[in-house]
């Protein structure tokens, strides 16, 4: 999740994060089936970025209105007074979160194809330890909220000033 709260701090309102994380969960339904039953490959088709662009899909149509909901839920929307996310917000966050699930897990995973069925190898793995991914994960995050709370912080005082 630490990428997609740096990139909520960069695109606002132009970004969901709660449709990025819904498609992170979708992302991983298929591993987390082949973890229960035993049976299948651990990252197989959803693994690929032919898999993700279906999943973007998948996680935009279902993403949509339970983060809708979820706002709600949070406090940060009222019921009678909701908040929609464009369509095309949907579409962007579920596609970041969808390919950028695929770009890590490629790095920190071995048996990920990304570019299957056109390439059978994983050029990604390991291209900086599993270390450095998790540091860049938090630090991203890190930096994400910290951004994203002083530019609120910048419109308030903005807002109070008018």
């Amino acid at each position: 999740m630490g990428p997609g709260i740096l990139i909520k701090s960069i695109l606002q309102s132009s970004f969901s994060l709660m449709v990025f994380g819904w498609a992170q969960i979708i992302m991983d339904i298929q591993p987390l089936i082949v973890m229960l039953t035993g049976e299948g490959h651990l990252h197989g088709f959803t693994h690929t970025y032919l898999g993700a662009l279906l999943l973007t899909i998948v996680s935009a149509l279902t993403g949509k209105h339970l983060s809708e909901y979820g706002l709600i839920i949070l406090g940060i929307a009222k019921k009678d007074n909701p908040i929609s996310i464009k369509w095309w917000v949907v579409f962007v966050s579920a596609f970041i979160g969808t390919f950028s699930h695929v770009f890590l897990d490629s790095i920190m995973h071995y048996d990920i194809e990304p570019f299957y069925p056109w390439i059978a190898n994983n050029y990604l793995h390991n291209m900086i330890t599993i270390n450095q991914l998790h540091q860049f994960c938090l630090y991203s995050g890190l930096v994400g909220a910290a951004i994203y709370y002083l530019i609120q912080l910048q419109l308030k005082k903005e807002s109070y000033h008018d």
